[in-house]
């Protein structure tokens, strides 16, 4: 058993200050109340406000060797999505096990620096560089559980389903790490990768098509319909303009209207970017029960597109983050920038009415989902994954304690951090 006080712990509501928490062997918490446990023999005295720790509900783990390799741009050239692809697909096909170990590694001792405790790895470099299947189909799945027990953070791994190169279209020699031809062959990978999670007592599985441009529209449904009951269900959805327009072409609707007329969308649905939506799918993708998983620093550094979250927000629609290509890893930056786009299209400052409060619950409780777990917040019973901020820093020093949370969202980053604790355990801990 272990005993902390902290300055403050934040518990969805209000905070709890002082607060005295208790974890058993297992890293759950026994005991959360402002004051101590009567059993309590030695209390490490903490000077930090605690948040629940984030979750990056979208993670690319191999993009992190190429974050900010492709920021130089040749004068009176044409730079977007599109080319970055090409440059992102010359860097998946370098990578062996050894070296995706490493660099997940690398990426998710970052996260975990940053406050991340838990990341959703959409995961589709499956192959060899030739794009033969190794003799583990999950040998690179296996790599990223290993990388995430390297270095400390839950996983859940999520194998995509990646099959053609565009709407009806032959994948490209570029993309043949990824392939999955048909349904079975993904659905072995994804037995597969059950057995790879195995190895880690914190890691779990949720499955994935890529896209509506990469996988037959019949082969999404069957994907879906075939596929396991009680786990997350990830896909990217209208990132770009491109996108949504060669899908009209080749589906005559939408990518979100399609989804949303050929799929039971619910909590179960995590929908990644959405950065394209008209009126009605904004409503309808709210009301369905759907999460969608916004990812700021990459959807600004690809010039992806906004996000209309105010009238999602309005109509019930809920929402998680994510780092994707790793350019930003500082969840309170992306939490800033997902209101600030906002206010830079609307022209207002109040996109809802406690800033701080809704960004941090629901984006903690939809994380919660995209991983395939339905705790929510720190209370006992749940496990002390946390990320705690230096109460003595001249921002929080300023305050009151009912500005604490706005302070620290839209003040604070990583260099304000005391540590995180996952499984009451401190993660790189900063003596202060």
């Amino acid at each position: 058993m272990k005993h902390f006080q902290f300055t403050g712990v934040w518990t969805c509501q209000d905070w709890t200050t002082p607060a005295y928490v208790s974890v058993n062997d297992a890293g759950l918490i026994t005991h959360l109340s402002s004051q101590p446990p009567a059993a309590a023999i030695a209390i490490e005295h903490i000077h930090g406000l605690v948040l629940p720790g984030f979750q990056n509900a979208h993670s690319h783990a191999f993009q992190f060797a190429m974050a900010g390799l492709a920021e130089q741009h040749a004068p009176n050239t044409a730079d977007d999505f599109w080319s970055w692809r090409e440059a992102m697909y010359q860097c998946a096909l370098r990578f062996s096990p050894d070296e995706m170990e490493e660099v997940a590694t690398q990426a998710y001792t970052e996260m975990l620096r940053n406050g991340y405790t838990h990341v959703a790895e959409f995961h589709y470099l499956h192959h060899d560089p030739t794009g033969k299947p190794y003799d583990n189909l999950a040998e690179m799945g296996e790599r990223l559980v290993a990388a995430a027990k390297n270095a400390g953070i839950k996983i859940t791994l999520i194998p995509v389903f990646y099959q053609q190169g565009g709407f009806g279209k032959d994948p490209q020699p570029r993309q043949r790490r990824f392939i999955s031809a048909t349904v079975d062959e993904y659905f072995q990978l994804l037995d597969d990768s059950a057995h790879a999670i195995s190895y880690y007592e914190h890691a779990s599985l949720g499955f994935s098509v890529h896209s509506l441009r990469a996988v037959k529209p019949e082969d999404i449904i069957k994907t879906f319909q075939h596929g396991p009951k009680s786990i997350p269900f990830h896909l990217h959805a209208a990132e770009q303009l491109q996108e949504v327009s060669d899908c009209v072409d080749f589906l005559k609707q939408r990518p979100v209207e399609w989804l949303l007329n050929n799929l039971p969308l619910d909590s179960r649905f995590h929908l990644v970017h959405g950065t394209h939506l008209n009126d009605e799918e904004v409503k309808r993708l709210a009301h369905s029960g759907a999460h969608v998983v916004l990812c700021p620093g990459t959807e600004g550094n690809l010039g992806d597109g906004i996000f209309r979250l105010r009238e999602f927000a309005a109509a019930g629609g809920v929402w998680s983050i994510g780092t994707d290509s790793h350019i930003s890893l500082n969840p309170l930056e992306d939490l800033r920038w997902l209101d600030y786009a906002q206010r830079l299209t609307t022209h207002q400052r109040n996109t809802f009415p406690d800033g701080a409060m809704t960004l941090i619950n629901t984006t903690q409780q939809a994380g919660k989902k995209a991983m395939g777990i339905n705790s929510v917040g720190l209370r006992v019973g749940e496990p002390l994954d946390a990320v705690v901020y230096n109460s003595r820093a001249t921002r929080l020093q300023q305050v009151q304690p009912q500005q604490w949370l706005p302070t620290i969202v839209y003040t604070m980053d990583a260099s304000q951090r005391v540590g995180t604790l996952v499984n009451g355990v401190w993660v790189n801990k900063i003596n202060i």
